[in-house]
């Protein structure tokens, strides 16, 4: 049956309208990003389909391009939707972390962290760089790598930071493999970047590392 035969409050875009965005699951509100279906299956099927495959919505939107593409009745153009919408969320991040002390606000900085690092298939470090505010200066990249290790250099880093004259750091760097637990390694570099920036006055607040769907912060773990 296809959506325009269901009842007018059960289809996801009226029912969206009318009780708002809260009231849909995650398969309706893809559902409504599809538009339509495939044969067989109605939009609401194959959103509830791929939210399946991918293990819910941030494994969805997180997937390489290629891995969603490959499926049937996924296009170039609805791909593009599900990026359009990841980048949204991302810079609406952004911009409340550019407003607002980021030590009042972690899990934002972790969701901004997680839509910019999460899906690449290369490990990549990254420096938020504070003013004396903790408010954010400059996200930048400063190292990519391979799949498995990227190769930091601490006195690039102090150059980076001194140029932006930043007061505070916080670094990140994902785990492509997905799973977001430090290594000894990590650790050791944390160790290594504090030592150096401390000796120009800037404080390195956290070191995230990114998994598939998780953070890991050093400052919670006491590893700071």
């Amino acid at each position: 049956m296809s959506i325009k035969d269901w009842p007018e409050q059960d289809r996801p875009r009226e029912k969206l309208l009318a009780r708002g965005p809260a009231a849909l699951s995650d398969s309706e509100l893809l559902a409504i990003l599809l538009r339509t279906g495939i044969p067989g299956q109605s939009a609401v099927e194959l959103a509830r389909s791929l939210v399946d495959r991918f293990g819910g919505l941030n494994g969805l939107l997180s997937a390489p391009f290629e891995a969603i593409m490959a499926l049937p009745g996924l296009k170039q153009a609805k791909v593009a939707q599900f990026q359009a919408v990841v980048e949204i969320a991302r810079r609406v991040l952004a911009e409340e972390l550019k407003s607002r002390d980021v030590l009042t606000s972690p899990d934002r900085v972790k969701a901004f962290l997680r839509l910019s690092l999460q899906h690449l298939d290369r490990e990549v470090f990254v420096a938020i760089y504070l003013d004396a505010q903790n408010r954010v200066l400059l996200v930048e990249e400063l190292f990519r790598g391979t799949l498995t290790q990227t190769s930091v250099y601490p006195r690039e880093v102090v150059k980076g930071a001194l140029m932006r004259n930043a007061a505070a750091v916080i670094f990140a760097h994902n785990h492509p493999s997905g799973v977001a637990e430090p290594s000894h390694a990590d650790e050791a570099l944390t160790r290594a970047l504090k030592s150096a920036l401390a000796l120009v006055d800037i404080a390195v607040l956290d070191h995230m590392v990114i998994g598939q769907g998780d953070v890991v912060s050093f400052a919670e773990r006491g590893l700071l």
